[in-house]
């Protein structure tokens, strides 16, 4: 089945998306290890926005994988000898915003679909809780509290809540509406009861108090692993912004090119409403939670406009045929494809990708993320700061980012 078919089926849809847990561990650690001594660690917690899902591709191309697979087979193997998940479908990828280097470790926690509680049925789930089945299966602040017990953990950053307002469900009912109206007499999923529910103002409410809660969570497992409020620092992520609004799709949306051709199948109105209502809604109710958490030391790291510009069918980007580029590795694949992987309905059998990395940042974006949390990080003395495109290339591999 071509790319093109696979995007505009919809026969198994409800599964897009956001779908963001044992220790992928960067630099080894001396016996003696443990809180205030040692290597410093940045920890990261949450969901497929920081596990590092879609990881493996750098861009998109409707004729080959070959020109955007960075990673290869063996992107999101997380176990020791690289060869296999630590569980299941996290997704934790090698380019995740964890491994800042220069001598800090990291260690990746988070799984793809995670909510803020433990998902702990056959597709296993860790969330920002001390879940413990007694059989391996921890949820995130106790495996954090196991792994800050003998390291020096100095940053933890934390993305979460997407998934609790029901993101991948949100992002289904829109591309379904887009393929199954026509361009004039338009269905939008923005007045959908089924997506209007996830944003009254009781569920914001509920959603607000459970991201709190696992704030609180990741405080007790710090505290438990013998860490003062004032020896580590919780880095919050906002959400970046995946797609354009309407006027910036370089795909009309007459017809099915959007989808068929971009994998973005979004009406103008919708794209919209995304970025100034759904977008934002979320990213104020994770600000708020942190306040409603009590805990004092945190920071925020704004990632809403991170990707402007190289957004998913933007109309300053491009498929790797559009820009006339033939693999992720040219000077300018950067600057000219697209930062977030392409929307894909229905089964995946016969490719290497996985429905689960649709509308997630890919390899790109998550350099750029990890230069943001470097800078953030701000050699041991944590900060916050909204982080933003600063120019073109790369440095040092990574794009060049600003944490302002």
């Amino acid at each position: 089945m071509s790319p093109r078919s696979r995007r505009l089926s919809l026969a198994a849809s409800a599964a897009v998306l956001m779908t963001a847990s044992s220790l992928v561990v960067a630099t080894p650690t001396a016996h003696a290890d443990g809180p205030g001594s040692g290597t410093p660690y940045v920890v990261t917690v949450g969901d497929s926005y920081i596990s590092g899902e879609a990881g493996r591709w750098a861009g998109s191309s409707n004729n080959s994988e070959t020109p955007a697979d960075a990673l290869g087979a063996h992107a999101y193997h997380d176990n020791a000898a690289g060869t296999a998940e630590l569980i299941p479908k996290c997704h934790r990828s090698r380019s995740a915003e964890s491994y800042i280097g220069g001598g800090v470790g990291g260690v990746n926690l988070a799984c793809s679909g995670a909510r803020t509680t433990t998902s702990a049925g056959d597709d296993f789930k860790p969330g920002l809780d001390f879940y413990d089945n007694g059989a391996g299966r921890l949820g995130q602040a106790k495996m954090l509290q196991q792994f800050a017990t003998t390291h020096n953990v100095k940053l933890v950053v934390a993305s979460i809540g997407g998934n609790d307002f029901n993101f991948a469900s949100i992002v289904t009912q829109c591309v379904t509406d887009f393929l199954l109206s026509p361009s004039w007499f338009p269905d939008y999923c923005k007045d959908d009861s089924s997506v209007v529910a996830n944003f009254t103002s009781a569920n914001v409410t509920a959603v607000r108090a459970r991201i709190a809660a696992s704030f609180q969570n990741l405080r007790i497992a710090m505290r438990n692993a013998g860490y003062a409020d004032n020896a580590w620092t919780l880095l919050v992520q906002t959400y970046p912004s995946p797609i354009p609004a309407g006027s910036g799709f370089r795909y009309g949306q007459s017809g099915y090119t959007r989808q068929s051709v971009g994998g973005c199948g979004f009406w103008n109105a919708d794209a919209d409403w995304a970025n100034s209502s759904a977008l934002t809604t979320i990213n104020n109710t994770v600000r708020a939670a942190i306040g409603q958490s009590g805990l004092t030391n945190t920071r925020v790291l704004e990632l809403q406009s991170a990707f402007n510009g190289r957004r998913l069918c933007e109309n300053t980007v491009g498929l790797y045929e559009e820009v006339g580029l033939s693999s992720w590795t040219q000077s300018t694949a950067v600057d000219k494809t697209e930062w977030v992987n392409q929307i894909r309905t229905v089964t995946t059998i016969g490719s290497n990708y996985y429905i689960q990395e649709s509308l997630h940042p890919n390899y790109w974006a998550q350099l750029a993320t990890r230069s943001c949390v470097r800078q953030a990080y701000n050699a041991g003395v944590p900060r916050g700061g909204t982080c933003n495109r600063s120019g073109t290339g790369l440095l040092n591999g990574e794009p060049r980012m600003a944490l302002n």
